[in-house]
C-alpha cells in the first residue's frame, strides 16, 4: 500500500487535523515554516507510510525531524488537545521514524485522550518536519489567557528546545508586553533568552497571524543557532472567555482624563452590560443635567459624557467635568479634582475659563438647582412608589414599563447629583478653610483636613447610620434570646433569615420592620444583577451572623475618641453645621436612588423570567448580560432568532469575572487600561499615606477584604481594609476596629459611617490592599491618615 503524503503548500482546510491546517496557513502568510510533510490518515496507511519522502529528506541534510500528531479535532477552534496526543522529537533513522509514526497513531487510544474528551477513532494524521537546532523556543499568545485582557501579549521563552517548556521541567522567562509592544513584565530565570529584536519579530509574526484567523492565538516558535525565527504551531486560544471590552462606552476623547475615583465608591468593582445601560445611563444623564445647568454645556448631548463604562467598569470623565470649574465662580480645578480624587490632578488640562459676568450668572444658577434640591427630595418616596414593578407576561409590555421605569430612575439620580453637590460645596469649603488656616499657623494640611473630618462628625440622622443602628437592635434582640440566638447561628445564613423573618417573636418583628424600611439597601446597589437585602437571605445572614458572634462577645468595643476641645468661630461652626447637613441629605437621597434600582432589580429579574419562559432565553440571569437596545430586540424577535444574541449573553457572563479581577490606576489619560502589575506608589514596605476622615488612633490585626463575601470572615477588632465599601458593608462597622480603603473622601459613605461610630478611618490610599495582607498588625492614625505596619502577618 503507498503512502499518502501530503505537502504543506497543498493544503487548504483542516482535513488532515488543525496542526497541519495551522502550518499550511502559517506558509502562506509567508512566515518561516520548517520544511515537511503530512501523512495523511496514519492509521489505514501502510506501516512504512512516509519512509521514501523522509529519505528524500534525510537525503537533503533536513533531519534529524520531529514526528507530530494532527489528528482531526485537534488543534481547532474550540479544544487544543494540547499535549494528549504523542510528539517524537529527533527522529534521525528509517526505523526510529516508523517507530515514532506508530507512536502518534496509537497515542488517538490513549487514556489520557480519552479524558481529555477526545474520539478514539478520530482520524490521525502525522505531521513531519525538520526539527530546529534551536537557540531559545517558547509560545506566544496574543491574548492573556490568564487574564482574558486581548491588549497585552504574553511571550514564554526557555533556552533549547521548547519541549522543556511544554512538559513543566523548565522555568521560562516571562514576558507581557500591551497594546504598543512595550514590554511591562520582564521575569528572567538568568539571563534573557530572546533580546529585543527577537521579541518584536515574534511579536510581529504572532499579530500577522492573529488577523489572519481573526481571532486571539497561541503559537510555538523556536529561534536556531544563526538567529532566524521559525513558527512550528499556531492555534486558536480556546481557553478566552468573551471579549472584556466588547460593551465599552465611547471614548469621549482620546485626550480625556478618566477616574475610578468618587464613582467607584458607589460602583465598585465590575458590573453586567444591564447594569451599565441602566445605573450608568442614569448617572451620566444626571451629570450631563448638571452641566446644562452651568451652562458648560447646551443640552443634553448624547451618553457616556460624562461617565464611562471600561473593562466592565465605570468611571468619571474628569476632563469633562473641568467645564463646571472654569464657567462658575469660587471653584477651581484644582478644588474640583481635589473633590473627586483627594488629590490634584496634574493630568487635567483646566476647560478655558469663561468671561467673569458669564461665570457670575453660572454660579448663581448651579447654586440655586443644588440649593433648591429640598422640594424634589420629599417628592420622591411618591414618586417611586408610584412606579409599579412589572407583572405583564408579555415581554414586550415588560420592555416598555421597564424603559419608563428607567427615566424616571434617571430624576431621582438627577435629584441625588444635586443634593451630592450641596453636600460638597460645603465639605470643600470647610477643607479648604481649615487647611488654609492650619497651614497659616505652621500646622500641616493633614491637620487642617482631620479638624475638618471632625467637625463634620456627629450629624443626626444620617440615613445609613440609622440603618446601621436598626439592623444593630435587631441584632440584639436576638443574641439577647439564647434560643434564638443558637437556632440563628447554626443554620445556613440563608435559612437563618427566612426562618426569622417568618417567626413571631420579638427577633422576628424587628427584622421584618427593618427590611421594610431598608430591605432595598444592600452591596452594589446600583447593579441590576445583585439582589438588595429582602431578596438575598443569604447576604444577609452572613453578615448578621457575624453581627450576632460579635454581639454575644463579652468584649465590650472601643467607645468614640473623647472629643477635643475646640471651639472654632463662628463662620467654621456653620460652615460645619451645612456639611452635616449636606451629609444627611446625601445619603437620604443616595438611599432613595437605591429604592429606585431595588425595583428596577425585580422587573429585570421579571423580564428575564418571560424571556425564558417565551424561549427567547434558557435561563433568565442571562437577561443582565445585555444593554437596553438589545432586550428591545429580544423582546421582538422569534425566539429562533435569538441564538446569536444568547450566545453573546453567555459569552459576556463568562467575561464578567475576568473583568472584575481588574484593578486601575486612580486616573488614566484615553481609555482606562488595568493594571498589570500592583503599583506601590506613596509608600514604604510599612508605612501608607491617604486620607484622614474620621479622627482616633488604633491597633490591630488587618483583614483585607477586597469583596463582600471576604469581608465575610471579619473578626471582632479587626481593622478592615478594602478597595472600597458601600452600604453593603455598613453592618460590619460594629464589628472592625478602623476601616482603611483604597479610594474615598472625607464624605464617601465609609468615612461618613465611620465617624458616626467613632472608628479610626483612612480613604485614597490606593494602594491598602495591595500592600497588607491579612494577619499584618497596624496602627491606623485616622487624625493624620497614616497606615503604619508594626509587625508582618506570620502568613504573608
Amino acid at each position: 500500500m503507498s503512502s499518502a503524503t501530503v505537502e504543506f503548500d497543498d493544503i487548504t482546510d483542516d482535513r488532515y487535523g488543525g496542526k497541519a491546517a495551522g502550518l499550511a496557513r502559517l506558509r502562506r502568510l509567508g512566515l518561516p515554516v520548517p520544511p515537511g510533510y503530512v501523512i495523511a490518515d496514519a492509521y489505514a496507511a501502510d506501516p512504512d507510510a512516509g519512509t521514501g519522502r523522509f529519505d528524500e529528506m534525510a537525503a537533503a541534510g533536513l533531519t534529524p525531524v520531529a514526528v507530530r500528531s494532527s489528528a482531526v479535532g485537534e488543534d481547532g477552534p474550540d479544544q487544543s488537545f494540547a499535549g494528549q496526543y504523542d510528539t517524537v522529537l529527533g527522529v534521525d533513522s528509517a526505523d526510529a521514524f516508523v517507530a515514532a509514526v506508530r507512536a502518534c497513531v496509537e497515542s488517538v487510544h490513549s487514556r489520557r485522550a480519552s479524558s481529555y474528551g477526545g474520539n478514539g477513532s478520530a482520524t490521525m494524521n502525522v505531521v513531519v518536519q525538520r526539527m530546529v537546532d534551536a537557540r531559545a523556543a517558547g509560545v506566544v499568545f496574543t491574548a492573556d489567557p490568564a487574564s482574558g485582557r486581548r491588549d497585552l501579549m504574553v511571550i514564554d521563552a526557555v533556552a533549547g528546545l521548547g519541549e522543556s517548556l511544554v512538559d513543566g521541567t523548565a522555568a521560562p522567562d516571562h514576558l507581557v508586553l500591551d497594546v504598543d509592544g512595550s514590554v511591562v513584565v520582564q521575569e528572567n530565570v538568568a539571563v534573557p533568552v530572546v533580546l529585543a529584536a527577537e521579541i518584536a519579530d515574534i511579536r510581529a509574526g504572532a499579530r500577522r497571524a492573529e488577523q489572519e484567523w481573526g481571532r486571539p492565538m497561541d503559537l510555538e516558535w523556536a529561534i536556531d543557532t544563526a538567529g532566524k525565527l521559525w513558527w512550528l504551531q499556531a492555534r486558536p486560544i480556546t481557553t478566552l472567555p468573551g471579549d472584556l471590552n466588547e460593551m465599552d462606552s465611547p471614548l469621549a476623547g482620546a485626550d480625556h482624563v478618566y477616574t475610578r475615583c468618587n464613582i467607584g465608591e458607589m460602583m465598585p468593582g465590575a458590573f453586567c452590560p444591564l447594569t451599565a445601560s441602566v445605573s450608568g445611563f442614569a448617572i451620566d444623564y444626571a451629570m450631563q443635567m448638571v452641566q446644562v445647568v452651568a451652562r458648560a454645556q447646551e443640552r443634553y448631548e448624547k451618553p457616556w459624557l460624562q461617565v464611562g463604562y471600561f473593562y466592565g467598569h465605570m468611571f468619571l470623565n474628569l476632563t469633562e467635568g473641568t467645564a463646571l470649574s472654569s464657567g462658575i465662580i469660587g471653584n477651581s480645578l484644582e478644588q474640583f479634582s481635589m473633590s473627586i480624587c483627594g488629590r490634584v490632578i496634574d493630568e487635567l488640562t483646566p476647560k478655558p475659563a469663561q468671561p467673569l459676568r458669564r461665570k457670575l450668572g453660572n454660579t448663581i444658577r448651579l447654586t440655586s438647582h443644588a440649593l433648591s434640591v429640598g422640594p424634589a427630595i420629599r417628592r420622591l418616596p411618591a414618586e417611586i412608589a408610584a412606579f409599579p414593578v412589572p407583572t405583564s407576561r408579555d415581554p414586550q409590555v415588560v420592555v416598555q414599563q421597564l424603559e419608563t421605569g428607567v427615566e424616571q430612575y434617571c430624576d431621582v439620580t438627577l435629584t441625588h447629583v444635586r443634593s451630592s453637590s450641596r453636600a460638597a460645596v460645603a465639605a470643600n469649603v470647610l477643607e479648604s478653610v481649615l487647611v488654609r488656616q492650619a497651614v497659616k499657623d505652621g500646622r500641616s494640611e493633614d491637620d487642617g483636613k482631620a479638624q475638618a473630618a471632625r467637625l463634620m462628625a456627629g450629624a443626626s440622622e444620617v440615613e445609613s447610620a440609622m440603618m446601621l443602628a436598626e439592623l444593630d437592635a435587631v441584632v440584639h434582640t436576638i443574641a439577647a434570646d439564647p434560643a434564638v440566638a443558637g437556632e440563628f447561628l447554626s443554620a445556613a445564613t440563608d435559612v437563618a433569615v427566612t426562618g426569622l423573618r417568618s417567626a413571631s417573636g420579638d427577633a422576628g418583628r424587628a427584622l421584618r420592620c427593618f427590611l421594610e424600611r431598608h430591605g432595598h439597601r444592600g452591596y452594589r446597589e446600583l447593579c441590576m444583577r445583585d439582589p438588595s437585602w429582602a431578596d438575598d437571605p443569604g447576604g444577609l445572614g452572613s453578615m448578621m451572623q457575624v453581627m450576632v458572634r460579635s454581639a454575644l462577645d463579652p468584649v465590650v468595643r472601643n467607645s468614640a475618641p473623647a472629643a477635643v476641645d475646640e471651639t472654632p468661630p463662628a463662620v467654621i461652626r456653620l460652615l460645619a453645621r451645612l456639611a452635616q447637613g449636606g451629609a444627611r441629605g446625601r445619603e437620604e437621597t443616595k438611599s432613595r436612588m437605591a429604592l429606585m434600582a431595588h425595583a428596577l432589580k425585580r422587573g429585570y429579574r421579571h423580564l428575564g423570567e418571560v424571556l425564558a419562559e417565551t424561549g427567547r432565553l434558557p435561563e433568565p440571569d442571562l437577561v443582565f448580560f445585555f444593554d437596553r437596545a438589545e432586550l428591545q430586540r429580544l423582546a421582538d424577535v422569534d425566539p429562533a432568532e435569538a441564538v446569536g444574541l444568547v450566545r453573546s449573553a453567555r459569552q459576556r457572563r463568562e467575561a464578567l469575572s475576568f473583568q472584575d479581577s481588574l484593578d486601575f490606576d486612580d486616573v488614566s489619560v484615553g481609555r482606562p487600561s488595568p493594571l498589570v502589575a500592583a503599583p506601590r506608589r506613596g509608600a514604604t514596605d510599612d508605612r501608607i499615606a491617604g486620607r484622614p476622615a474620621s479622627r482616633g488612633t488604633v491597633e490591630g490585626v488587618v483583614r483585607v477584604a477586597k469583596s463582600i463575601v471576604e469581608a465575610r470572615d471579619v473578626q471582632r477588632g479587626e481593622i478592615l481594609v478594602a478597595p472600597v465599601t458601600d452600604v453593603g458593608w455598613t453592618p460590619y462597622f460594629t464589628v472592625i476596629g478602623a476601616l482603611v480603603t483604597d479610594i474615598g473622601s472625607s464624605v464617601s459613605h465609609g468615612a461618613v459611617v465611620a465617624r458616626e461610630y467613632g472608628l479610626p478611618c483612612v480613604v485614597n490610599t490606593l494602594i491598602g490592599t495591595q500592600v497588607l495582607r491579612t494577619g499584618d498588625r497596624v496602627r491606623v492614625d485616622g487624625d493624620r491618615g497614616i497606615v503604619e505596619r508594626i509587625e508582618v502577618s506570620s502568613t504573608g
